[in-house]
């Protein structure tokens, strides 16, 4: 059983997964270090300092905190300016992802649409050709 595990693990598709979500993680992190740390302050900058992540809802009147990690400590509240800024950074992100997707597949198409040089003739073929040209020539 062990043997069998070792020859799944070892399958090229297990391998080029794990390189795949590893890669994907990296790429996570890069993506959103560049919403929270460049696109998001820039938003911020934009609309007056506006922050949503303390934006909430207390639903208990022992809240009386005006930060919500400080509300939190003291009942339960809604935090929906939490929920807005996680939409805000989804949508940043997938629009980021369609921009790169689409950039690589132009690319891709680029390549593609370069004509391939034709295939070298065989040696066979050629020694063929230089007969029959020798044999036009005489």
């Amino acid at each position: 059983m062990l043997k069998e595990f070792r020859e799944f693990a070892m399958k090229g598709n297990v391998v080029d997964l794990a390189v795949g979500v590893i890669i994907g993680a990296a790429f996570g992190a890069i993506v959103t270090s560049l919403v929270g740390d460049i696109i998001m302050p820039i938003i911020g900058s934009a609309t007056g300092g506006l922050d949503f992540s303390n934006y909430f809802l207390p639903l208990s009147k022992a809240v009386t905190a005006t930060n919500l990690a400080d509300a939190k400590k003291q009942g339960a509240v809604l935090a929906y300016g939490s929920f807005i800024t996680l939409c805000l950074n989804f949508l940043i992100i997938a629009f980021v992802l369609f921009i790169v997707i689409r950039l690589m597949n132009q690319l891709k198409r680029h390549e593609e649409a370069a004509p391939a040089a034709p295939p070298k003739p065989s040696a066979e073929v050629q020694l063929l050709t230089e007969i029959r040209d020798l044999l036009k020539k005489a």
